[in-house]
């Protein structure tokens, strides 16, 4: 490497080194940079060095002086703390619409947000067990489709699949391409979904991104503008249990005293909640009424109960018996 160039990369092998092998814990002291410059065909006295530090410290780099042992200097300031990223990594892991591959580049790639030795701790603290993940490869093509569509408000097209008791993958609609117009990106149950105006039907639904496939994005714009003018994404969560549609209905609940965290943890601290004796409270909430609320519900036991209206009343009652059956 010529000297006049290698005096020239000197300060961006600098900056690659504290952010990469320095922390609190690894500091490298002035001897340590000037034979980590070496290795580079770099030669350089003491006090460039020390120049060298104060000019990445006048730029906005967080470069301390440890005195103590192991002395040395290291970046402290970072854009993420280590307990930062483990959250995101724990939630890359945990998310299912990332295949396993896609996962663990997400996780390479934040891991170089901390230093080497930062990186090796987060390894040993992840978790190793079968983690229940798509097999569909295209999951960041069919984000980036959509969010393609969402920038130039524009409608998409796609196939959707289901799986088959024999665990293979098939195309509903025998294959007929779904046309919808994308609204809103959702997370919920370790899925990502996609709200949007079905354009066969001028239904709001909502999909599973990782079961679509082929999306195209279309010359026409969205519709149902009206209808998504003040969507609230958390409510429509708390509304839709599992991810399951059904027809809207606010429904009259009564619950023993010992389940208004459940209340809460759900529909979120603006419920009403009143109080009807010692022992029970009532609550008014809007839910899509499906098998998988009444099944929310079952899981209450009799410390759960639905007031009105009085035809959602009686059809969890026959999903109750529907159950029963099973049994006798």
């Amino acid at each position: 490497m010529a000297k006049s160039f290698g005096q020239k990369m000197k300060i961006l092998y600098l900056m690659q080194m504290f952010t990469e092998k320095t922390d609190e814990r690894n500091p490298i002291t002035v001897k340590g940079i000037i034979e980590y410059l070496g290795e580079f065909g770099i030669s350089v006295e003491r006090k460039t060095v020390y120049d060298d530090i104060e000019t990445l410290r006048i730029f906005g780099m967080d470069i301390v002086n440890r005195r103590e042992r192991p002395s040395g200097f290291y970046l402290a300031g970072r854009e993420f703390e280590v307990a930062e990223l483990k959250i995101l990594i724990d939630a890359v892991q945990s998310s299912r619409f990332i295949t396993s591959r896609k996962s663990s580049q997400l996780i390479r790639k934040l891991e170089r947000l901390v230093s080497v030795h930062d990186a090796r701790r987060l390894q040993k603290q992840m978790s190793a067990g079968n983690r229940i993940k798509t097999a569909n490869e295209s999951i960041y093509y069919n984000i980036d489709k959509i969010y393609e569509a969402l920038s130039d408000n524009r409608q998409i097209s796609f196939q959707y699949y289901e799986w088959t008791v024999s665990k293979e993958m098939r195309l509903r609609r025998n294959g007929a391409r779904y046309v919808v117009s994308p609204w809103e990106m959702l997370w919920k149950d370790e899925n990502y979904y996609l709200v949007g105006l079905d354009e066969k039907t001028g239904v709001v639904k909502h999909y599973r991104v990782d079961k679509m496939l082929k999306i195209n994005v279309e010359k026409n714009s969205r519709n149902g503008e009206e209808l998504f003018r003040n969507f609230d994404a958390a409510q429509f969560s708390a509304r839709t249990f599992g991810m399951f549609g059904g027809k809207e209905e606010t429904l009259c609940l009564e619950f023993e005293n010992r389940y208004v965290g459940v209340i809460i943890d759900h529909f979120g601290t603006e419920v009403m909640i009143y109080k009807k004796d010692d022992r029970h409270f009532t609550t008014l909430v809007r839910v899509s009424v499906s098998s998988q609320f009444f099944g929310w519900l079952a899981g209450l036991g009799d410390g759960a109960e639905i007031i009105s209206p009085s035809g959602v009343r009686k059809e969890y009652q026959m999903f109750l018996e529907n159950a029963l059956k099973k049994y006798k």
